[in-house]
């Protein structure tokens, strides 16, 4: 089992957790970049959660 296997059974059945993960990880890399890669950062965050399947509002977020 490939280390992207494990990955993608680690985030299946979390993706609260998963999108949670991922916006940390953006912010965490925009600040220590200095914002310099902002743009693409944000691409790569959109793509992730696009990955994860469609977001599921809970209903004290509608």
């Amino acid at each position: 089992m490939s280390m992207v296997d494990k990955l993608k059974g680690l985030l299946k059945g979390h993706p609260e957790q998963s999108r949670q993960g991922i916006e940390k990880a953006g912010d965490a890399f925009d600040t220590r970049t200095g914002n310099k890669y902002q743009s693409q950062t944000d691409t790569v965050q959109n793509k992730l959660n696009e990955q994860l399947g469609p977001d599921q509002q809970r209903p004290e977020d509608r």
